[in-house]
């Protein structure tokens, strides 16, 4: 029993952990997408932006679910005070990803006169579902600080999460539109390229200049030298993200999914660091995993929905990105 007290809450951990990348990567790119959208060269390009996601964007904020759930069930007293600081911010987010919903269905039924109107909406959606987003990671990131340093940096970071998602949204219409589409895609991850990286290397900074722990971790030695390949390595992918993203030749010669996948080592990289960063607390320097974390008797039923769950929403995932693999092609709905 001693040995579950102690496992069982970092395997939920983990899991949690997997799920907010899994959102971040699948959510994000149709989150770009949408704040794209109004970049398009005509409603054709439009519906065929929409329609590249139109498969996969409503089960990918399964993801979103799942962590959340997580959060709740397995560590509550995380999830009370988590929620409670973000409350505002969390509300924000679900009115965009509602505004968002709505506006994906109605634009296929409205007339030519309102379709402009559901486009705009679905921009503002994902607009504000994102920089909800980055608030909140920001906040997480201060451990819920409340001055006006905090303040401003959660506003850069805030800018920095639509930046992030619009360069996986440019990334994934590189990968599912063609000819003139697929040559702005390539323009606009580009044009991102910039303020996702600027994101990156604040978080960065922040982490260990907010907590005397996390900088030690970091910087004391010989652990730097064991460390230094993760921001080596971040500093690669973006610098592989800045040069395929700014020669066509090399998405025309079938490399443009390099765009995308940069993309994801990088957040797969900036995931890892602040795992190791935060590790063994949920919230910063405050509440540790086993201080937040259920009676080990309910973390082994929780466990035995887990097994059931996190398999079928993979496999899930898994059938319909092999289903609906390939060029994108217009999305169409019965009158």
């Amino acid at each position: 029993m001693e040995t579950l007290t102690t496992v069982l809450p970092l395997v939920f951990m983990a899991v949690m952990g997997l799920a907010m990348l899994a959102y971040v990567v699948l959510d994000g790119y149709d989150l770009g997408v949408g704040m794209l959208l109004p970049r398009a060269a005509n409603d054709a390009e439009k519906d065929l932006m929409v329609s590249s996601i139109g498969p996969f964007w409503d089960a990918n904020e399964t993801w979103l679910v799942l962590g959340v759930g997580i959060l709740l069930v397995a560590f509550p007293f995380a999830h009370g005070l988590i929620l409670t600081s973000l409350y505002l911010p969390v509300f924000v987010m679900l009115v965009g990803l509602t505004l968002r919903g709505v506006a994906f269905d109605f634009r296929s039924k409205a007339g030519d006169h309102r379709k402009a109107f559901w486009n705009a909406m679905f921009t503002a959606g994902s607009f504000i579902a994102a920089a909800a987003q980055g608030w909140m990671l920001g906040s997480y990131i201060t451990s819920f600080r409340s001055d006006w340093w905090t303040y401003a940096f959660n506003l850069l970071i805030a800018m920095a999460v639509p930046a992030t998602y619009v360069v996986l949204g440019a990334g994934w219409l590189i990968m599912k539109a063609e000819g003139d589409l697929q040559a702005r895609a390539l323009r606009w991850a580009r044009q991102a390229v910039i303020p996702f990286a600027i994101g990156i290397a604040a978080i960065s900074i922040a982490t260990p200049l907010i907590s005397e722990t996390i900088f030690n971790k970091w910087f004391r030695l010989p652990d730097f030298f064991a460390l230094l390949p993760i921001p080596l390595m971040t500093a690669a992918a973006v610098a592989a993200l800045w040069h395929v993203s700014g020669r066509k030749q090399i998405v025309d010669a079938g490399y443009g999914w390099i765009v995308f996948v940069a993309t994801l080592v990088i957040l797969l990289l900036a995931t890892l660091g602040l795992a190791f960063s935060i590790y063994p607390y949920i919230v910063i320097d405050r509440l540790n995993v086993w201080e937040a974390a259920s009676a080990t008797e309910s973390l082994v039923i929780i466990l035995i929905g887990t097994l059931f769950t996190l398999p079928a929403i993979i496999g899930y995932t898994i059938f319909v990105y092999r289903i609906f693999w390939g060029k994108a092609r217009v999305l169409s709905y019965g009158a």
